[in-house]
């Protein structure tokens, strides 16, 4: 993932910064607990797409 586009992209929610997870492939937000997909290289971000993250996991 492109740090400049990480610098731009922001949650469709809350309008907060995303988080890059490596391992996983997707964008995280902490604010909302969410997760979203980033498929071929390119972010998904809808929230029905993103996943619910468990509060255990967000703080890793």
């Amino acid at each position: 993932m492109d740090h400049r586009l990480l610098e731009i992209v922001a949650c469709p929610v809350c309008n907060g910064r995303l988080y890059y997870n490596k391992e996983k492939l997707e964008l995280i937000c902490k604010a909302d607990a969410l997760a979203y997909p980033v498929r071929e290289g390119i972010p998904v971000l809808l929230e029905n797409e993103a996943r619910k993250i468990p509060a255990d996991e967000i703080t890793q």
